[in-house]
């Protein structure tokens, strides 16, 4: 077995590293995804201190340093790499805020450098194509049409997109309920074209036509997207809708239903919108995250500027 493999992820941790994740839990209201996440990365740090014969109240500086120098070897990406750094922090501050450890082996472990990487946005004539390549009246492309408008149109989170309850969509005022990273709720208005998709599912012929004779369970009843056996759409389907309707368009090694998020974000701010209001559509806790598309959308000011402009380019006389 290599060096840092992990041989079991879905053991369970020290008694203290599972509090850690439930603290995570009740007091920060992390996701299970982000939960998840945090317990795999864990795990793999607690088969590499058992490798070196120390448990997590005798780990030294050095077995972190080591941990990072495995996962780096390993060829996992930096972000992976600083991602699963920032559980094991985590979990030593807890450790020394509980008492459990009067000292942080981890605080002075640097985090390894993440390049800085801008989002792709599709152009708005690719975005058109793709939503119009989704041709047809049946059940399935109602709900594929729905699925992308909604995607582009609000900028939503593909796991935000796939918990939307019915209770969750004001069609009259245009509005959606979004339940967000840390539980958090807002409320993002629903453009025209998200909306007359939306309305297009909701009809009958739509959505009616997939609901089974017998709810398997309640919460699959409130779901906005159905799967074709009736259950609510998970996360995978929904990529897999996105993916599919990429591929026929051409863009299949381009598409992801983040780079649809992405696009809405830079399409507002190329036609003025203001950074706060992104920020607030988007459901960033931080400015700083939402600041990256300003430049990408300067980055494009400036090309079209270059190539446009008759004084732009070229040698001065």
């Amino acid at each position: 077995m290599a060096d840092g493999a992990i041989t079991d992820s879905s053991a369970r941790l020290e008694p203290a590293a599972e509090d850690f994740l439930v603290w995570l839990a009740v007091e920060k209201g992390r996701s299970a995804n982000t939960l998840s996440a945090y317990r795999r990365d864990l795990s793999r740090y607690r088969d590499h201190l058992a490798r070196r014969g120390r448990a997590l109240a005798d780990a030294t500086a050095d077995d972190v340093i080591a941990f990072v120098h495995v996962l780096v070897g390993e060829g996992l990406a930096p972000a992976s790499v600083t991602r699963t750094l920032v559980a094991v922090r985590g979990l030593h501050r807890f450790l020394v805020a509980e008492e459990l450890r009067v000292d942080d082996p981890a605080a002075e472990v640097e985090m390894p450098r993440v390049p800085r990487g801008l989002p792709k946005a599709l152009t708005l004539d690719e975005v058109t194509g793709l939503i119009e390549s989704v041709v047809g009246d049946d059940p399935v492309a109602r709900r594929d049409r729905a699925i992308l408008e909604t995607l582009y149109g609000t900028g939503v989170r593909i796991s935000e997109l796939v918990g939307l309850s019915s209770g969750d969509i004001d069609l009259h005022d245009g509005l959606i309920r979004v339940l967000g990273k840390g539980s958090r709720e807002r409320i993002v208005p629903i453009g025209r074209h998200a909306a007359a998709a939306l309305e297009d599912w909701f009809a009958p012929g739509g959505r009616g036509a997939m609901e089974p004779a017998r709810w398997a369970r309640r919460d699959d009843a409130d779901a906005v997207f159905l799967n074709q056996r009736g259950g609510r759409l998970s996360r995978q389907g929904a990529w897999g809708v996105v993916r599919r309707h990429g591929a026929s368009v051409g863009l299949a090694d381009r598409l992801t239903p983040h780079v649809l998020r992405h696009s809405c974000a830079t399409h507002m701010l190329d036609h003025g919108a203001d950074i706060r209001t992104v920020q607030e559509l988007l459901g960033h806790a931080s400015i700083s995250t939402t600041q990256i598309y300003t430049f990408v959308s300067t980055e494009r000011l400036v090309a079209v500027y270059r190539s446009a402009h008759p004084r732009a380019t070229g040698a001065l006389p």
